[in-house]
């Protein structure tokens, strides 16, 4: 197996010098900052632990920086761009500087949401600098849509490396870092200063570590039932889960049915729960309906039997007037 050397690397005159030839200028509204420092990319995918039978797929590759040195320590690498400049560009940049790899390298010209099939073996790897508007959706997507992928590093904006990362009880956990720790276990894996990117970004960034779950959640709930929970939940973070899950369970008084159930208290709040709580509230989900439906049946039953002996005294003290 022949390897590029250090050369194939892109470094800033590089980036600026490809980016003028294309007329590319990086767009806020795809969050795009071209990674300009080779020393970055390198620790990038030694952090990733990417080994030589790896089949990696990288999102958002724009120039090429990265695409470059996973190809030095990968199998193969298939990056999935969006923009049109820059997917048609890619494989031209890659033949030129490190042609004999360039046969282990693919593109899919797509949005990363919307892609449901990657060419060639299926993916082990997921590494990217992701762009920093769309970061979480993509990654949730690819977790999703790719199980065999089993370990991930992405860059992204340090503020969502935080909840991405974050543990049960922290002021920043909250949907992201359910959801992540749903298909993995997630750390914090490094910072990354901005003046390695081309524009510098306003934000730090950070590394998240991705590691796909051993043996997936033990639960009768479907993901689309448990995330259905999360997000009632977080949607009004401040409030208990008693009210939170109102709307979600049908009544505040079937979310207190399910969340006991569950073994979770009402007057605990969502950031507190882990995943595993989660989906034990999702499985309790239809037997908090029945039980709050005999509930209020009772109750209704009661109130009734009590208006009707109520009335009945009342006409008995009248037929008993004189």
């Amino acid at each position: 197996m022949n390897s590029p050397t250090s050369d194939a690397l892109l470094g800033p005159a590089d980036v600026r010098e490809l980016a003028g030839a294309l007329g590319v200028r990086p767009t806020k509204q795809r969050g795009q900052n071209f990674v300009i420092d080779a020393n970055t990319v390198r620790r990038i995918v030694r952090t990733a632990g990417v080994r030589a039978d790896d089949v990696v797929v990288e999102v958002g590759p724009g120039l090429g920086s990265l695409t470059l040195a996973l190809l030095e320590a990968a199998d193969r690498v298939v990056a999935v761009e969006i923009d049109d400049v820059l997917a048609g560009a890619l494989p031209a940049t890659i033949a030129a500087r490190t042609p004999a790899r360039a046969d282990r390298f693919a593109l899919v010209h797509s949005d990363a949401m919307h892609v449901s099939e990657l060419p060639g073996p299926a993916p082990t790897a997921l590494v990217a600098n992701l762009p920093y508007n769309v970061a979480v959706p993509v990654l949730l997507h690819m977790l999703d849509t790719f199980p065999t992928i089993e370990r991930t590093l992405v860059m992204v904006q340090a503020e969502v490396a935080d909840r991405l990362a974050a543990d049960p009880g922290s002021k920043v956990y909250g949907v992201p870092s359910v959801k992540a720790n749903w298909y993995a276990d997630v750390k914090r894996a490094g910072s990354i200063g901005r003046n390695v990117f081309w524009p510098a970004p306003n934000v730090d960034s950070g590394l998240v570590s991705l590691v796909r779950r051993a043996e997936p959640i033990r639960t009768t709930a479907s993901k689309r039932e448990v995330f259905a929970v999360v997000d009632a939940a977080f949607a009004q973070r401040r409030k208990t889960l008693r009210a939170a899950l109102a709307g979600w369970a049908g009544s505040a008084a079937a979310a207190e049915v399910a969340l006991v159930a569950a073994g979770v208290s009402p007057q605990a709040r969502g950031e507190s729960l882990t995943v595993e709580e989660f989906a034990r509230i999702a499985e309790n989900k239809a037997e908090s309906k029945a039980e709050s439906k005999a509930e209020n049946k009772a109750e209704s039953k009661a109130e009734s039997k009590a208006e009707n002996e109520a009335e009945n005294k009342a006409e008995n003290e009248e037929n008993a007037q004189p």
